[in-house]
This record gives structure tokens, sequence and C-alpha cells, in this order.
């Protein structure tokens, strides 16, 4: 099943992710997708990295799905929060597309 690796910013707790060319992106549509364990071991130990760096913390790999023009969906519901950088509650919270 494909993957990306996802963490928080350190410096601002904003949801990020390992893109191709090993920087962090707010944006889930720029993530580095792994296509097999390999791959996904692969981002890890990139992201063990930047943990140990100080960049990001809580950085794990994520299963997603691919829509069939290419786009990343996020499989669970708490992905989908995040990935919409929805994760505190505002007035426009329930506009989250689940």
């Amino acid at each position: 099943m494909p993957s990306v690796v996802t963490a928080n910013r350190l410096t601002d707790g904003i949801v990020v992710y390992l893109a191709a060319d090993g920087e962090w992106t707010e944006e889930i549509a720029n993530a580095r997708v792994a296509d097999d364990e390999a791959e996904t071991k692969a981002l890890e130990a990139i992201a063990d990295n930047a943990v140990r760096e100080r960049i990001v913390v809580s950085a794990y790999p994520m299963p997603v799905g691919l829509k069939d023009d290419g786009a990343i969906d996020p499989l669970s519901v708490r992905e989908r929060i995040r990935a919409a950088h929805r994760t505190t509650l505002t007035k426009d919270w329930y506009d989250v597309p689940l």
C-alpha cells in the first residue's frame, strides 16, 4: 500500500509531509509517495534524522490512496483533518471534507 511520511514542524506545530527533495512541505500533494516497504523505511530514516536535528516531531508513515488523477488521498478521518490543516476547533472547522 502506498504511504507518505508525516510529522509536525517543531517551530510551529504545523502538519508537514516529507517531500521528494527531502525537505518538509505543508501540502500533502507535494509529499513523496513510497510504493513499498523498502521505500517507506528509507523515508522513515530521513524523517528520523530530521527528528534528531529537531526540525520535526512525531514523524510516522501513513497509508494513502492514490486517486485516478494521481492526487494523494489520506485514508483515515484523522489524516484527512491533519491534511486540511484543521487540527484546532475554529468556527469553520466543520467545513473539513471528510
